[in-house]
This record gives structure tokens, sequence and C-alpha cells, in this order.
């Protein structure tokens, strides 16, 4: 007795309305009984040449010690018929399905792809890969010992069961919303990676959720594994930045460690152990409220209320709003960010996250957190399945909201939902204003963590979390943008425009009522760099390229003299103190050696042991690192020769703190 399996037909993923997002066509997928196929040579050939592929590969599958083998599966219409019409002895074709993606790329990260063997590889179409896969059929058929057909030999078909259909949550029109504003981002800021999510705050479900870069499911082979291996939405850890503040505002409210009239005063920067933290806004913002330095975004206001919580209340918010912990959506790779233990927090630890440092959250975490703002207080599960139906169908089973604590009162939700509402009306948040319906949210700027300690200079990572319409919240949104290029990297300046478009045509899609007659802000939010005296850093004998680079991401503007590709001088000097913003001017020559050749060893202090190595190879030298960090001493001193090969060692150690900037 033969068997020929029959694939079950892989069942569809519907958006929230009931449109099609993915399905399945049936295809052909040609097998053979290898030791029915007398002239293998010949027939290897002929199949090869029917089917497109290579004629030795064909041979080697006939030549096997098998009683089945296939050949090709699910090949188009034109191939099926060919190698029908050859009618070729132990050569058959039986029906499968390929999945089929609507959208192409669209929610490519939350749908997932199958493989060829009808089984869910990422995504959704993992996780419920057994609800959606069926139950497989077969073709049993008699034959002879050695496989040849016989005299009224017995046929029999098994019918294959076919898997269930999944409703997401998604809203197709949403994500679509979504992932045209990801799109505008990419080609204006070209980020390392970007995500936005839109969730119903009173519920937790996921309206959408997009990634760029993504990918087209349905030809994913074609793609790096690097963009469909992870989910940036739920596993990309970075710090979060003044987005955090929400959470530091919430957990003080609810402790009664602040009130909204209380009053502070922010001379331009805070003293926490032996460290100075600095406030975005140069010489601070003086006398102000809470409710002030909420809409300033003011880092000094912040850290004192965070110290006023104290270790233990503040740990105790951070464990409440769901950080440090999976949220189990349903998408698997989640991560669960990173957070100093409890045990091992400081004083200055608490300064540093009260302002979003020295904490990594996911994209999925923070929105999840700060909808329970927007809700009355209440920790939701965020989900992205709405119901299981059978091929009619029928609701097999269906997913409801899922309240996991209440984590602040209504009271202070609402007050902070004030806070917040102010902070888009009057303070850094204003770009995010949605016309006829006001938003509530918060804006951030944080640098990205480089791999060997410390900031990346000239790297951020730019958001905005917030709620629309302003007093009764439909939707949350995150948009988060990784390391964007160029000269806009604030979270005013990428991230809020982006949300104030989607949420406008969300709840335009929606049809919730507008207020023709809502106050705008006055002014949209402008960030304008405080002009603040810097350390000129010292790129005598750097390759151009890498003084330039240097000298950008200090704030300083770069003119050249001269032809070649090392500085040799620069004005102003190395080590001045100069106002950001100002123009250096260095003069170049060519090649990296003096008449004797040798190389001039260069100043490396305050880069990175990356940045150092490329500087050091460029001129024909090699790195020897001790410790990690950035670099904070050389034993070849600057200015000092050295021959060509010669190994440069250099001290790094781990950076102070760094000011965050809104």
């Amino acid at each position: 007795m033969k068997d020929v399996p029959v694939e079950a037909k892989r069942g569809a993923i519907l958006d929230r309305n009931g449109n099609e997002l993915v399905t399945s066509v049936s295809v052909d997928s040609a097998y053979a009984f290898p030791p029915q196929v007398t002239n293998k040579r010949e027939a290897a050939d002929k199949i090869a040449a029917a089917l497109g592929e290579d004629k030795e590969e064909i041979y080697k599958k006939l030549n096997q010690e098998v009683g089945f083998v296939w050949l090709k599966r699910r090949i188009d219409y034109d191939s099926a018929q060919r190698l029908k019409a050859l009618k070729l002895e132990g050569v058959e074709l039986v029906e499968e399905n390929r999945r089929f993606y609507r959208q192409e790329s669209l929610a490519a990260h939350v749908l997932g792809f199958a493989g060829d063997d009808n089984q869910g590889l990422i995504g959704v179409e993992s996780v419920y890969d057994k609800e959606l896969r069926g139950v497989p059929g077969r073709i049993v058929i008699e034959k002879d010992a050695v496989g040849r057909n016989i005299p009224e030999a017995l046929h029999k078909f098994i019918p294959p069961t076919p898997g269930h259909n999944l409703v997401l949550t998604i809203d197709q029109h949403i994500q679509f919303f979504a992932e045209r504003e990801l799109d505008k981002i990419v080609d204006v800021h070209h980020p390392k990676l970007a995500v936005i999510i839109v969730m119903n705050p009173k519920t937790g479900e996921i309206l959408a959720m997009g990634n760029r870069p993504t990918f087209n499911p349905g030809d994913w082979r074609k793609q790096p594994q690097s963009v469909w291996d992870h989910n940036p939405s739920i596993w990309y850890n970075y710090e979060p930045g003044s987005t955090f503040k929400i959470i530091t505002a919430a957990a003080a409210l609810e402790e009664g460690a602040v009130r909204p009239g209380d009053s502070f005063y922010d001379p331009g920067y805070i003293r926490v152990a032996d460290r100075t933290i600095r406030c975005w806004y140069d010489g601070g913002h003086g006398s102000q409220t809470f409710e002030e330095v909420a809409q300033n975004s003011c880092n000094p206001g912040f850290i004192t209320v965070g110290l006023r919580l104290g270790i233990e209340r503040f740990y105790k918010y951070i464990n409440a709003f769901g950080f440090g912990q999976k949220t189990n959506i349903s998408l698997p790779g989640e991560e669960v960010g990173i957070e100093i233990p409890q045990d091992e927090a400081t004083e200055l630890n608490i300064a540093t996250m009260s302002i979003g440092q020295s904490i990594a959250v996911t994209p999925i975490q923070l929105l999840t957190a700060a909808s329970a703002v927007a809700n009355g207080g209440v920790l939701l599960k965020p989900f992205l399945v709405k119901s299981i139906t059978d091929a009619d169908g029928k609701v097999i089973k269906e997913f409801k909201p899922e309240p996991v604590r209440q984590v602040i009162s209504k009271k202070t939700a609402q007050t902070l939902m004030e806070l917040l509402t102010n902070v888009v009306f009057k303070g850094t948040g204003r770009n995010a204003f949605v016309d006829g319906y006001g938003a509530a949210g918060k804006t951030g700027t944080a640098q990205v963590v480089a791999e060997t300690g410390g900031y990346s200079d000239g790297k951020y990572v730019a958001s905005f979390c917030g709620f629309a319409p302003a007093e009764d919240p439909q939707i949350a949104v995150l948009v988060m943008v990784a390391e964007p290029s160029g000269a806009a990297y604030f979270g005013s300046q990428v991230a809020a425009p982006a949300f104030k478009s989607i949420a406008l045509d969300t709840l335009r899609y929606l049809k919730v009522p507008e207020r023709p007659d809502l106050e705008k802000p006055q002014l949209p939010f402008v960030y304008e760099e405080p002009k603040i005296k810097r350390g000129m850093p010292n790129v005598v004998n750097y390759p151009l390229q890498e003084a330039q680079n240097v000298l950008n991401n200090a704030g300083f503007v770069v003119q050249t003299r001269g032809e070649g590709e090392i500085v040799f001088d620069q004005t102003p000097k190395g080590g001045a103190q100069v106002f950001n913003g100002s123009t250096v001017i260095l003069e170049l020559r060519a090649g990296g050696t003096d008449p004797s050749g040798e190389i001039t060893v260069p100043d490396l202090a305050g880069l990175t042991m990356k940045e150092a190595g490329s500087v050091l190879e460029k001129l024909g030298l090699h790195l020897n690192p001790r410790g990690t960090g950035i670099a904070v001493g050389q034993q070849e001193k600057p200015g000092s020769k050295a021959a060509r090969g010669s190994t440069i060692t250099i001290d790094f150690q781990p950076p102070g703190i760094k000011e965050f900037l809104d």
C-alpha cells in the first residue's frame, strides 16, 4: 500500500472587519515512485525540462532507494501541464496549497509566513499553526512488491480537514495609515529601523503594528533573514528617554510624591551623587510648577520627583506597569527589556531612570503601560486575535480584553491625562496636536547605547507616545524611530508629525465626531539647540572623513582649506571652549606620513573603540584597546611619530551620565 499525502487547506487570516489578508490557493506538486521509473536517465531529462529544474538533481532523486520522493512542490500551471503531457510511469501530480498574501508586505511581521510543509514559521502563522493547518488527508494506492500498478488495485481517497480561520484585531485601513507614515519616515529620515503601533487603550486590541525594514511574506526567501526573523515592535530594546516620564509622573502622582501645582526651580542642572545631569534647555527653566515641568520635559524636575519616590516605590510601579516582563502578546520572540535589579539600584540609577535612561523597554511594553493612563489606570494585556472560526465562519473561540491589574487610580489617570494634554497643547508635543480632536502624549529623544558601553555620538531614538482624542482617547499610538539620519532627530521633529497624521486619519475613519471649535496651539514646537560652550575636539592627523564626523557629531560646522585626505592643522585648536554651531577650519595635506616615512599619532580622546580603531586603520596603524567605553588616554602621545603598522595602546573607560534632549 503506497500513501500519497494530501495537504489540508490552511485556514485564512482576516482583519477585524472580515477582509482577507492571507488565504491558500490550490497548486500542483510533482512526486515520483522511484522503483516504478524504468529509464531514470531519460525520465530525469524530460522531467527537468518540464519543471525548469536541474536534470542532475532530478536524476539523484529518482535514484534514491525510497518508495516516494517529491520532485518539486507547488509548481506553476504551465509546468504542471507539461509534466502531465509526458505520461511518465511512476510520476504523478497531487494538489497542494500555497499561501497567498493579498496585501503583499502589509502587516508582514504580524502575519509571518508558512513553510513548504504547511507549517507556520513566524508571526501568527507560527503561534496559531495548530488551528490554521488542519488535518492532512491521503491517497492510498495498492501496488506490487516493486511499486508497479496491479490490475483492479485499491485506490482510496481520505479527504483532508481544512484549517480554522483567524480573525485579527488588526484593521487593514489603520494598518495602511501606519505603514504609509513609516514609508514617509524612511524616505525622509533613513533610519536604522522604525516602529508604529496603534492600540485601543480601552481593550488592549492592536489595531495596527508596522515595522521598517519590512518584507513580502509571499516571497520571504528572497529577503535577508535579519529583516524577518525578529519583529522590532516586540523585540527591540531601547532606552525610551522622555516618553518614560509618563511612568515617573504616574507613580509620583499616585504616591502623593508630587501634585500638579507643586513648585520647582530648575537652574539648568541637578547634582546627584557625584554627577551633574543637565537640563536640555540651556540655563534651565527657572521657577515652574510640576504641570510646567511636564510641559517643558524638564530633566531636573523629573529627577527631583523620582528621588522623592525612592528606590522601593519607584520599582513598585516599574514592575506594576509591566516593565522587565513579557506582555505575552501572541507573537513569537518577545523580549522583556533590561532593568537594573532593585537590590543593586542606587540613587543615581533612580535619577536617570526618572528621565528614561538606565532602563530599556520594548515598543509594545511602553505603549501597553502608557495605555493604562488613558483608560483609567488599568493595565491590559495586548492582543492580536479576536476570534477563531471554522471554514463556514462559525466562531470556535473568541478572545476578550484581559485586565492584568489596576496600576493607578482613575483620579491619578485623569490628572495625568490633563498634564499630557497640556504637553501637546503648550509644550514639547505641539507638533502632535490633532486638529478637531486634540491629543495627549509625550515626546522622547534618547541616545543609543553603544556596543562597547556608554552612548554612541550622533545616534538617537526619536519617539512619541500619545492618545487621541484628548478628552476620551479612542486610540493610543507609539511612533519610534531608531537612528534617523540627517539634521532632524528629535522626537518632536521626527515622530510627533507621524502621530498627528495617523491619529487624524484613524479617528475620521472610525467616525469619531470632530470638534471644529477646538482651540489650536498658537505655534508649532521648534527645537532650538541651546548655545553651549563645548570643548573643541582635536582632529589634527585625522583622516578628513573621520574628522568631519567627529566635529559634526559635536555640533560644529566644518570648512576645509587645501587639498588632501589628512588634517594637519585646525582653527580653533583642540581643547578650546567654543559655542556649538561654530565653524571649524581644517587645513589639509596629502598622505599621512612625514618625509621620514613616519605617521603622526592623532589624539583619540573621547572616541569609542570602534571609532578609534577606524581612525588608526585608515592611517595604517593598529589598535590595542585596554578597558571598554570611550578613550580616556593613550600610551603613544598625540603628535608623536610611529612607523606604519605600529600598534597604538588606548585606555577606555565607561562614560559619565549624558543629558537626554527632551
